[in-house]
């Protein structure tokens, strides 16, 4: 059975260009210990991408998109669980390789669980006038990354 791909909703687009970013992130920090680059560069872009743009994705989906399904369906209170723990990885300031390496595997599962099976199920119960509210809201800028230490290249 080939797995089909969905066309995702105009509204929701824009959070998958971010989804996208982030499995950029993973990806940088692959390629960072691929290069031996030291785990403390790597953590200050995690860090810059964490504030800029992480944290602001977060909070939209929260605040906007989960509440079609609300907060008693099981694949929200996992979507919540992982944005937990993500958080609380992040902020950890120890062990900086092996933090790296746990966000990078966690970030990466949890966009493709958005992705492949939280977001199609959004769409598919989400009225027109709950998609529309979400155009409305959100927008989005082109992506500016932190360029200062291309440490991927």
């Amino acid at each position: 059975m080939k797995n089909q791909s969905q066309k995702r909703h105009k509204a929701l687009q824009p959070l998958s260009r971010d989804h996208h970013q982030g499995l950029l992130l993973s990806w940088k920090i692959r390629t960072g210990f691929s290069k031996n680059v030291s785990p403390g560069r790597i953590k200050n872009y995690a860090n810059w991408f964490f504030e800029t743009h992480l944290i602001p994705h977060f909070e939209m989906e929260e605040m906007h998109i989960f509440n079609i399904l609300g907060n008693d369906n099981q694949l929200i209170k996992k979507a919540l669980a992982d944005h937990r723990r993500l958080i609380r990885l992040f902020k950890k300031e120890q062990d900086l390789g092996l933090v790296l390496s746990k966000i990078e595997e966690e970030l990466d599962k949890h966009i493709r669980f958005e992705e492949r099976i939280l977001f199609p199920e959004i769409q598919k119960v989400a009225t027109d006038n709950q998609l529309l509210h979400i155009e409305k809201i959100h927008y989005q800028e082109p992506f500016k990354d932190k360029l200062d230490d291309e440490f991927w290249k």
